[in-house]
Order: structure tokens, then sequence, then C-alpha cells
């Protein structure tokens, strides 16, 4: 991601639909977002609005209506969330963040195979 947009939990809703299937009609984007959050057409309408303010979708006219795309992609959005996340409670580093999980969660015998094969791929690319 070039510039660096905060897209809050809801707005990501949208953007999720979007990354989806795009483009979007507000219709469109409405049906697949409103009853699983329990959200009202106004409430899309806004986050819609705050995305489009944000620079993270564009909107255009078609002879079929008013449409949406994503701006940003969701590989760009996951790395800057995933980036932001390790900097604020990890200050960065990988290797706490791995350990707090390993630490935190029951990791099955299929995680740690994966983990593992990972690990040696990494070892592969670096050595």
């Amino acid at each position: 991601m070039k510039k660096k947009i905060k897209i809050s939990a809801a707005e990501s809703q949208v953007m999720e639909a979007l990354w989806r299937k795009s483009p979007l009609t507000p219709e469109e984007i409405i049906t697949r977002t409103a009853n699983a959050n329990g959200w009202g057409a106004g409430t899309v309408r806004t986050l819609i609005t705050r995305l489009l303010r944000k620079g993270a979708l564009s909107g255009a006219r078609r002879e079929a209506g008013y449409f949406y795309r994503p701006l940003i992609s969701r590989a760009d959005y996951v790395q800057s969330e995933s980036q932001m996340l390790l900097d604020r409670l990890f200050n960065g580093q990988v290797a706490p963040l791995v350990a707090h999980f390993v630490t935190q969660r029951a990791l099955t015998g299929a995680d740690l195979k994966k983990l593992k094969k990972l690990m040696e791929e990494l070892e592969d690319d670096n050595g």
C-alpha cells in the first residue's frame, strides 16, 4: 500500500464484500453486509462514503447504475494491518509474535508441521 489508509473494523466488512466481487452497486454492498452485521442501509452507505473519502474506494456511474470498486488490494491491506499489529504489540519483531501464539494456543500436529515446513523454506531462501 503506497499510502497508509486506516480502515475500521466496520469499513473492512464493506471492503471484504468488494474484494470478493467488484464492482458492486450500493444495493449489492448493502445486501452482502447489512444483515450479517446488524446494520441498516444508512449505516452501509455511511461506511461507503467514509471509504470514498479515505481513498479506499472509487465509484463510477454506468448505464446500469453506480458501481464501487476497491482501490486497495486485500493483500496490501493485510500486509499493512499485520505490520501495524507487529509494530504495536511486538516492537516489529516476528519471533515474539510467533512465541506468543505457540504458548497461548494449543497447536495441532498439522500446525507444527506447517510451521516447520515454512521455516525450512525460509532458511533455504536465506541460506
